[in-house]
């Protein structure tokens, strides 16, 4: 299978204010050091880290919504920093920082996404008829976002993000705020996207998602990729979980001892 995304020696650095410069003793934030890894045509990639390990910001670099200080990510052959439109109608994203206006229904918020993305009429309906019965949405599908439960308005921020059925798949901890079942719905519509030549990559800090539906994994730490491969050999005789906290705990250690 050939490399879809290439993530290229990535740096992001942010400023930080006064009390964040006196904290840290640094003026910036380095979210990302030269971060490398791919992802390949039709396989779920899983990136795996703690809280502030850059995956939110390597992927917000990868869909074009922010930029990077150095480094650049290509999608199917097109660098990120010199067209990031391009790059946006080629990918769905989904990030648990996505706000939809809660004053609108989901099928106005599906109909007006779509329309952005160039969508027909014809074709507008057909997906959110498909979309909104697969994920339950149909029943509230007229109903204000502000009356609905967490679970479901991450479902329609899910849908949303995939309403021109886009060939390549960003999600940044798609399960969150969901329940078991409604959870257990996102993880086989993966696998159902997959099915259908998907490429997926998925930032998660569930193991067992991870471990259930992902062909590689990446372990990024600090802003670095200490290890990329199959899911396999990355977990080799023990859990995902064991396998990334025995590298964590041996990366911090070693870092304390530098």
């Amino acid at each position: 299978m050939d490399d879809l995304l290439i993530f290229s020696s990535l740096v992001k650095r942010y400023p930080l204010n006064k009390a964040q410069r006196a904290l840290e003793g640094s003026r910036t934030l380095n979210a990302l050091k030269g971060l490398s890894f791919s992802v390949r045509e039709g396989e779920i990639y899983g990136l795996l880290g703690p809280n502030g390990a850059g995956k939110t910001t390597a992927m917000r670099i990868a869909a074009g919504l922010i930029k990077s200080d150095a480094g650049d990510v290509l999608v199917d052959g097109d660098r990120v920093a010199e067209d990031p439109q391009k790059i946006r109608r080629k990918i769905g994203f989904l990030s648990g920082e996505l706000k939809l206006d809660e004053f609108f229904t989901p099928a106005y918020l599906f109909d007006f996404f779509s329309a952005l993305r160039d969508l027909s009429k014809k074709q507008t309906k057909e997906r959110r008829d498909y979309l909104f019965k697969h994920f339950g949405i149909h029943e509230y599908a007229h109903q204000k976002l502000a009356a609905l439960s967490s679970g479901m308005k991450q479902k329609v921020s899910l849908v949303v993000s995939i309403a021109h059925d886009p060939r390549i798949i960003i999600f940044d901890e798609p399960t969150n705020g969901l329940d078991l079942l409604a959870a257990r719905t996102v993880r086989d519509f993966l696998l159902e996207l997959k099915g259908q030549g998907k490429t997926i990559i998925l930032s998660t800090h569930i193991f067992s998602l991870a471990e259930g539906i992902c062909d590689r994994v990446g372990f990024i730490i600090q802003g670095q990729m200490l290890r990329s491969g199959p899911l396999d050999l990355m977990r080799g005789d023990m859990s995902l979980e064991e396998a990334f906290f025995n590298l964590y705990d041996n990366h911090v250690t070693g870092s304390a001892h530098a």
